[in-house]
């Protein structure tokens, strides 16, 4: 019989205090958690995920060559039915404008970790 596979979420953060701290709320809502410290990794990594990738948190800036914004993107074009998240926090602060959201159809959500903690529920939806 074929094994039911849990549905993946990929967290993208070069800053490993957050990723972990994400990766454990994702953990509480039975997904399975892939953690990357860079785009160029994650993007490797969607690849071998596809068939069970659901959604992809991402940070705007990260270490390597490719951002954030970059990777939504990229994710767009490859896997449409993937949800990007981009932390509304991280967003405005690093690019002063919600313009290229539009543009990368991501969904954006207000992220302060503490504050997040607290009550978290997410709701995966394409």
């Amino acid at each position: 019989m074929g094994q039911l596979l849990k549905p993946t979420a990929l967290v993208v953060e070069d800053d490993g205090d957050q990723r972990v701290l994400v990766a454990a709320l994702l953990e509480e809502c039975d997904l399975k958690v892939v953690e990357c410290e860079t785009a160029e990794a994650a993007a490797v990594a969607m690849e071998h995920l596809r068939d069970t990738l659901v959604m992809i948190f991402v940070d705007v800036n990260l270490a390597g060559h490719m951002n954030g914004v970059e990777l939504a993107r990229l994710a767009r074009q490859k896997l449409p039915h993937v949800s990007v998240v981009l932390p509304l926090q991280m967003t405005t602060n690093q690019t002063g404008s919600h313009d290229f959201l539009a543009r990368v159809d991501a969904d954006q959500y207000e992220w302060n970790a503490a504050d997040n903690m607290r009550g978290v529920s997410v709701t995966v939806a394409g």
